[in-house]
């Protein structure tokens, strides 16, 4: 195409969520008000935005505002220049991706329902008894959290949490003249 890339703004959240929610999206707007390109070089156009209709339009309209070029690397129609057939586009292109994030969220939503009916334990297994009577033995020792941690391989902001509510206290430094000489000499 022969545009000098001037930046490029990689996002890893949802399409479908708000500017708010998407630092490098609102980067973007930000660098186009600030007038350093010209033209937006997108994928395509469910990768820009899966908000919907009047959303998506009023991004592309906003960037327009700031003298910004939309373009559409794998959606040329788009980068007609005809602007009504451009705005026909993005209306029912940007409701397709709407309704795509939508069907997206049904399926993933089905799985995890098909997921607990079949018995499967979703999110990160239980503190069991068994775990909490080995992490009291392991405190009992009177060793730190973090060497409690290693020796009953059980993560450290596990025992925290754990080691307090079950009542004990983490193990204060106790100063001695030697380290604190050698903290003096760095």
């Amino acid at each position: 195409m022969g545009y000098p890339v001037v930046r490029e703004y990689v996002e890893h959240e949802n399409g479908g969520k708000g500017v708010e929610y998407r630092k490098q999206f609102a980067a973007m707007f930000t660098g186009a008000t600030r007038r350093e390109f010209d033209l937006l070089l997108v994928w395509s156009l469910d990768r820009f935005s899966r908000e919907g209709m009047a959303a998506t339009v009023g991004h592309l309209q906003r960037l327009a505002s700031h003298g910004v070029a939309f373009r559409s690397f794998s959606e040329e129609h788009l980068s007609t220049e005809n602007e009504l057939v451009r705005n026909i586009l993005l209306a029912i292109l940007s409701s397709l991706a709407k309704l795509e994030r939508e069907k997206i969220s049904q399926r993933t939503k089905a799985g995890r329902e098909r997921a607990r009916a079949s018995g499967k334990q979703l999110g990160r297994p239980k503190f069991s008894d068994g775990d909490r009577a080995k992490l009291r033995t392991a405190l009992d020792t009177g060793d730190s959290w973090h060497a409690v941690s290693i020796a009953a391989r059980i993560p450290y902001s596990t025992v925290k949490k754990h080691a307090r509510a079950l009542g004990y206290k983490p193990r204060q430094r106790i100063a001695t003249p030697e380290a604190a000489a050698s903290d003096l000499q760095g």
